[in-house]
């Protein structure tokens, strides 16, 4: 690694996300206008132990992801009213970038990362086959929230597939459900 400080030390940015207004037209923007897809829908996804600013929240969202050349896209639409970043932003009205996402190997180390430049864990959960995810606050205004994920086994692998179907998409069947 770099000699970086911060955050930036942790790894690269491997994903831009969204929490648009309108799921649909963003869908369409990034697949018809900017070209990047196919994008696969994950429904309903079941996080655990999940906790918005300390307090344990029970949020029902959906992504789908994408990709554009090896950078992920990822929008996501929340389905409740529980207490969450995606709320918080849709809330404010806020449009454009929500989030950026780093993938790294050691959460313990990510977290005490971002504790000694004084970013703030917003949200946090644990997600499928033992990887956990935390969204890290930085304070800077719009744009500045960070995920980092600490991936479960196979994870890697099913981005890989996302980012191979990428490669050569036709622009055929936009939006592939997952589950």
């Amino acid at each position: 690694m770099s000699g970086r400080g911060g955050i930036a030390n942790l790894g690269e940015i491997m994903q831009l996300a969204y929490v648009p207004a309108d799921f649909d037209a963003a869908l369409q923007y990034w697949t018809q206008v900017v070209g990047a897809g196919p994008f696969f829908a994950i429904d309903h996804v079941q996080l655990e132990r999940v906790r918005y600013r300390g307090a344990s929240s029970e949020i029902d969202f959906s992504m789908a992801l994408g990709y554009w050349g090896d950078m992920q896209i990822e929008l996501i639409r929340q389905h409740n009213d529980a207490p969450s970043i995606y709320k918080e932003w849709r809330d404010a009205g806020r449009e454009g970038l929500h989030h950026v996402c780093i993938l790294v190997e050691d959460i313990a180390n990510a977290r005490a990362a971002c504790a000694a430049v004084n970013a703030v864990v917003a949200q946090e959960g644990r997600v499928a086959a033992g990887g956990e995810v935390i969204y890290v606050d930085t304070g800077g205004g719009p744009g500045t929230m960070v995920e980092i994920l600490q991936p479960g086994p196979g994870t890697r692998d099913f981005f890989a597939m996302m980012r191979n179907a990428a490669r050569g998409w036709d622009g055929s069947d936009p939006l592939r459900r997952l589950g």
